[in-house]
C-alpha cells in the first residue's frame, strides 16, 4: 500500500511538472503555486518522528512566520516522492526543491564528500559536531556541486555508525566470514572488507529481512536502527566501534536558491541553522531513548569494544583514499587540525 502511495505521488509531481504552465500553475525552478503562495516540495526519507523531520518542520516554521504570504513548504516523508536518489534527481531538475541525502549519494556529484566515508576520520563526537558547525569552512564544500544542480544549505547528524550482529563483536577477528550490510560507498564497503568480513551493499529497507532469513550476519548503524526499523529484534549484539560518524545533508535546487532575494536568501538559511539545531537535540534525545528500548524492551546486548585494532585494521584504507583522491586532502587536513585542538581541550579538562 505505501508503495502505491509512493508510486502515485511521483507520478502526480511528474504529471504536474509537464502539463501545460496554467494547469498547475507556475513557479521559481518549476513548482506550483497555489493561492498565490509558492509552493516548496522537502523529501526525506525518515518517519514522522525522526529527529530530520523535526528539524525540517522547524525549518517550515521559521520560513513561514517571515515570509508566508510568498512561500508554503510542504514536507514528504518517508520517501513518499522517491528513494534517495530519486529525490536527488527530482531537486536537480527543480521537481522538488529540497532533500535530505546522506553523503554517500553525493559522492557521485563531488568526490570531496567521499571524506565522510573514511572510517575514523574523526577522533571523537565533539571534533565531529566542531567541524560541522564550522559554517566559514563547510561553505566551500557545500557550494561544490552546483554545477549538478543542487547546493547542501545544511547538515543534520546522523550519530556514530557502529556494528550489529547476531553473534557479538568485540575485534576484527569476530568479524571474519560475516556478511555485513554496508552504505553502497566504495569506501564503506573497503572498510568492511578490511575488518575481514565480507561487505554486502544494500537497500537500507531490505536489511530486517536480510538479518532474518541469514542472507546477511548484521549491519553497521547508529542506535536508532534497532528500535525505528526494529533491527533489534533480529541483531542482538551492538558493539560500539564507532567507526564512521556520517551527516546527512540538506541540498536545495540552485536555480531556486539564485532565484530568492537576499532578504529571503538569508531568512532561508537562518531557518535551515534553526533546524540543525531542532534536529541535533532531538537527536542526542532519541538516540539515549532508543538504546534503554533496545536494551531494556528488545534484549540487545551493548557492549564497548577496545578501538585500536579497529583503527589500525583501516588505516591502509584511510592513506589510500588520500593518495586516490586529491579532492579530499585539505578537508581532511582541516579536520586534523580540530582533532587535535578538541584533544588537547580534552587533556585540559
Amino acid at each position: 500500500m505505501k508503495k502505491s502511495i509512493k508510486r502515485f505521488l511521483a507520478l502526480a509531481l511528474t504529471a504536474c511538472m509537464v502539463l501545460p504552465l496554467g494547469a498547475c500553475g507556475s513557479g521559481k525552478s518549476g513548482s506550483s503555486l497555489t493561492g498565490g503562495k509558492r509552493i516548496i516540495r522537502i523529501s526525506h526519507a525518515q518517519s514522522e518522528t525522526h529527529p530530520e523531520h523535526l528539524g525540517l518542520l522547524a525549518f517550515k516554521k521559521y520560513i513561514e512566520e517571515r515570509l508566508g504570504d510568498k512561500y508554503e513548504v510542504q514536507i514528504f516523508p518517508n520517501e513518499l516522492l522517491g528513494s534517495a536518489q530519486k529525490a536527488i534527481e527530482l531537486t536537480q531538475t527543480g521537481a522538488i526543491d529540497f532533500t535530505v541525502a546522506g553523503t554517500a549519494n553525493l559522492e557521485n556529484f563531488s568526490p570531496v564528500y567521499q571524506i565522510f566515508s573514511m572510517p575514523y576520520l574523526f577522533t571523537s563526537e565533539k571534533a565531529y559536531i566542531q567541524t560541522m558547525n564550522d559554517t566559514d569552512y563547510m561553505e566551500k564544500v557545500y557550494n561544490s556541486t552546483d554545477e549538478a544542480g543542487f547546493r547542501v544549505v545544511t547538515w543534520y547528524n546522523a550519530g556514530t555508525r557502529s556494528f550489529y550482529a547476531t553473534k557479538p563483536i568485540n575485534s576484527p577477528e569476530d568479524l571474519k566470514g560475516l556478511k555485513i550490510r554496508v552504505q553502497q560507498s566504495p569506501a564503506s564497503i573497503a572498510m568492511c572488507n578490511a575488518f575481514g568480513a565480507a561487505a554486502s551493499p544494500m537497500s537500507f529497507g531490505e536489511v530486517y529481512t536480510a538479518i532474518q532469513q541469514g542472507v546477511i550476519n548484521g549491519a553497521e548503524n547508529n542506535e536508532l536502527a534497532l528500535t525505528n526499523n526494529k533491527h533489534g529484534e533480529v541483531a542482538k549484539y551492538y558493539s560500539y566501534t564507532k567507526h564512521q560518524m556520517i551527516p546527512d545533508m540538506l541540498i536545495g535546487n540552485v536555480k531556486f536558491l539564485k532565484s530568492l532575494s537576499p532578504e529571503e536568501y538569508q531568512i532561508f538559511k537562518e531557518a535551515a541553522a534553526l533546524s540543525t539545531q531542532v534536529e541535533n537535540s532531538a537527536w542526542d534525545d532519541q538516540v539515549a531513548a532508543a538504546k534503554a528500548t533496545a536494551q531494556n524492551d528488545m534484549g540487545v546486548h551493548f557492549s564497548d569494544v577496545d578501538l585500536t585494532p579497529f583503527q589500525e585494521a583501516v588505516a591502509p584504507l584511510q592513506r589510500s583514499m588520500l593518495e586516490k583522491n586529491p579532492k579530499i586532502v585539505d578537508l581532511y587536513n582541516h579536520i586534523q587540525e580540530i582533532n587535535q585542538k578538541v584533544s588537547k581541550e580534552g587533556s585540559k579538562s
